[in-house]
């Protein structure tokens, strides 16, 4: 395990912290491939991982102090990395929660965005100044910013650097929860006890299924909905739960 992460699990919730503080957490490869490693081999009896970052930033983008000039066939695979290590982030076996605070900038956020919920503390601020320094996102940004935010507030990130603030960024998508400073952890881990308390089944759909339905044709996404509701209704968890709903042992909405 590579120094630049920490991980620690927490009965059924595992933390992994981003441990560069004196670089703002900024992004090199030993961390992506860190972070491609821990999410591979996610141990068993965990049912969340919580993904937050030492210091004062979560996270300031790529180490442009590590970056090395290449040429386009090496630059393709660098940046196919990344969509392997985040790919492993997205679609693998826990649900993840970002905390994030400070920085979140270029590949930061793009690892923001790999997660299926983030937490932004009051200091948070998102920005892509890739567009600034000659270069392009690589990191799937491209792919996942657009899909939180919109094809209009990515492109006018990249063209004009504009940073949004915390507030901001909540209202249009970039976190779905604003915590004041330094609550940002303890918010993630309520979240993730209730995550971890969902059926495995719905988890694995929310994590897999969902994203594939919003992204196919209308006909194709009903199929694709009525199969994974047919095969999670029919699991012997889901069934004990609906028993103890109609008994009135669950919590209703709300409560």
């Amino acid at each position: 395990m590579t120094p630049l992460l920490h991980v620690e699990q927490r009965n059924t919730i595992l933390l992994v912290k981003l441990n560069r503080p004196d670089k703002r957490n900024a992004l090199n490869d030993e961390l992506i491939l860190g972070l491609e490693a821990v999410f591979s081999t996610i141990p068993d009896g965990v049912r969340c991982a919580v993904i937050y970052g030492e210091g004062s930033h979560f996270s300031a983008g790529l180490d442009l102090s590590a970056l090395t000039e290449r040429d386009a066939v090496q630059g393709l695979h660098h940046s196919r990395m990344w969509h392997r290590a985040l790919d492993r982030i997205q679609f693998g076996t826990v649900p993840v929660i970002a905390v994030l605070h400070g920085a979140c900038v270029g590949g930061g956020l793009e690892l923001a965005a790999a997660c299926h919920i983030r937490v932004a503390e009051n200091s948070t601020f998102y920005a892509l100044p890739e567009g600034q320094r000659g270069i392009f996102v690589g990191g799937g940004a491209s792919v996942r910013v657009p899909k939180l935010i919109g094809l209009a507030r990515m492109t006018d990130m990249m063209l004009t650097g504009r940073v949004y603030q915390a507030e901001e960024g909540e209202r249009i998508g970039l976190a779905q929860y604003r915590v004041e400073e330094g609550l940002g952890l303890e918010k993630a881990l309520e979240l993730a006890g209730k995550v971890a308390g969902n059926a495995g089944m719905t988890n694995y759909a929310l994590m897999h299924i969902l994203p594939r339905i919003v992204d196919a044709p209308q006909e194709q996404g009903l199929l694709m909905e009525s199969l994974t509701a047919a095969i999670a209704q029919d699991a012997p968890e889901a069934k004990a739960r609906l028993r103890d709903f109609l008994a009135g042992k669950a919590k209703k909405v709300g409560e």
